[in-house]
């Protein structure tokens, strides 16, 4: 069985059948991220209506400039979520000074909250190795995946050395991501997760198309390939990786909300 570690259901066009379409090749969980207050309820609603689905709630770099951050904390004891995020930092989208700050800001609340619930966080980082390293090594208890991952090798091995995981997205099989075919070669086989990001970065052979869950397959394999492993066992490792990050995923019918 796979997991589709990072996925946002609710900017389908027919997620439904995206799901239905998933399951049929093998795609047995499906973590549904949270970016912004607006689309929160949509993504909710997912995982109440789907025993093989789950959410996040946080909010997205490029939403930092929200005021309302209040939001986030009242649904984090919601029965389906089992992390906080997606939050983090992009500087290639966001240049200019006071927005980085306030992402900055935004991520550290959030990483506080990771930490007073209990719960693992998503990270979004681009062009911001430093710092978002940095906010990292400030919440030594959190932990979490750092997702679609397209940075270096170092800060990947920094990341690791605090804990995290590391997420690969289709991006792996494109012709110009020779950094993160790189890493996912090298991140040790209890680190790795797999996901589609969908509806973007859809892999070869699909590129250029909206992106789905079921084509983690094909990221998965391209991954498996790198590693020298067949699909089954890469499946296996990153499947129990991801019960590994997001222990709240086997059990959260215990949670109230």
């Amino acid at each position: 069985m796979l997991v589709d570690s990072h996925c946002h259901l609710n900017y389908l066009d027919d997620p439904e059948q995206a799901l239905v379409a998933a399951r049929a090749r093998g795609v047995g969980g499906f973590l549904c991220i949270g970016v912004d207050k607006t689309g929160i309820d949509a993504v909710l609603n997912f995982a109440e209506r789907h025993a093989d689905v789950w959410a996040t709630v946080g909010l997205h770099p490029d939403a930092a400039v929200d005021q309302d951050w209040s939001w986030i904390e009242t649904h984090l004891d919601h029965n389906r979520v089992v992390a906080v995020g997606e939050t983090g930092l992009d500087y290639f989208h966001s240049q200019a000074a006071e927005k980085q700050a306030r992402q900055r800001e935004s991520f550290d609340h959030q990483l506080h909250l990771a930490a007073g619930h209990d719960l693992p966080v998503v990270v979004h980082t681009r062009a911001a190795e430093k710092d978002t390293l940095a906010l990292l090594r400030a919440h030594p208890e959190v932990r979490g995946v750092l997702h679609c991952f397209t940075e270096s090798w170092d800060m990947a091995r920094q990341a690791l050395d605090l804990g995290y995981y590391i997420s690969i997205s289709g991006i792996v099989t494109f012709r110009n991501g020779a950094n993160v075919a790189e890493v996912a070669a090298r991140v040790p086989s209890d680190r790795l997760l797999v996901e589609t990001d969908s509806p973007w970065l859809a892999p070869v052979p699909y590129r250029g198309q909206q992106n789905q869950p079921a084509y983690v397959v094909e990221t998965a394999q391209f991954v498996a390939g790198l590693r020298g492993v067949d699909l089954e066992t890469l499946a296996e490792v990153t499947s129990q990786n991801f019960r590994e990050l997001f222990p709240s995923a086997q059990n959260s019918s215990s949670k109230s909300r």
